[in-house]
């Protein structure tokens, strides 16, 4: 698969060659629909709690007297069935667990697969030297603009501060991108936008990477 590179000012700058069956060759959508489910409830923290009537703030005082009123009986207004008022059946756990696991294969074979999809709807932009002069976010929407992205989009950037700091601080207060650092790409943040820009030899790395690899060991990985 040959996928289109562009420059920084949206103009085709060539192509990357794209192996489609290290990738899973066909969408599995089972595949990611686990890996989604798992990666979205490993985010969870776990930590809701709510209020009994005794530990809301509102005031113990009876709001009105018991008889002559023509109304129901009431006492104070943390009663259950007010707006703000405690709730009858208080969640107070100390944390709950909502982890969820993958063999590590499926894992990669997940992410590799959800890159497949991306390009196959013609949703991935590789850029030839994604960078930025100064930190601008006028340029930053600009470029957007010239790679015609007007969904959602996740900008995998170098994972050397340094190198990205430019890119990240002009994208980090435009309205629907998400960053990410390109080597730790996955596949709920590639599913969960519509469109992914990555530098080109970023990708390649990824690729070429221990977190794609599907292989139980990969070469320089601990």
């Amino acid at each position: 698969m040959d996928v289109p590179v562009y420059s920084m000012s949206g103009e085709a700058a060539g192509t990357l060659s794209v192996d489609e069956i290290a990738l899973g060759e066909t969408v599995n959508a089972d595949l990611l629909k686990q890996a989604f489910v798992m990666y979205h409830a490993n985010r969870r923290q776990g930590s809701a709690r709510t209020k009994n009537r005794t530990a809301t703030a509102y005031t113990t005082k009876k709001m009105y007297k018991q008889k002559g009123t023509g109304r129901a009986r009431h006492g104070d207004k943390g009663a259950n069935l007010f707006r703000g008022g405690g709730h009858a059946k208080q969640k107070t756990r100390t944390r709950e667990d909502y982890h969820k696991s993958m063999p590590k294969k499926m894992r990669r074979k997940a992410n590799r697969n959800a890159l497949l999809a991306k390009l196959l709807d013609n949703e991935v932009r590789v850029i030839d030297g994604l960078s930025f002069d100064s930190p601008r976010t006028k340029e930053f929407v600009g470029f957007l603009d010239a790679l015609k992205v007007d969904r959602s989009t996740l900008v995998a950037l170098s994972g050397d501060a340094e190198k990205s700091k430019n890119a990240r601080l002009s994208a980090r207060n435009v309205d629907g991108v998400q960053i990410c650092r390109a080597d730790q790409l996955n596949a709920f943040e590639m599913l969960n936008n519509r469109y992914l820009v990555i530098d080109k030899s970023e990708l390649e790395a990824w690729l070429a990477g221990p977190s794609s690899h599907t292989g139980k060991t990969v070469a320089g990985e601990a």
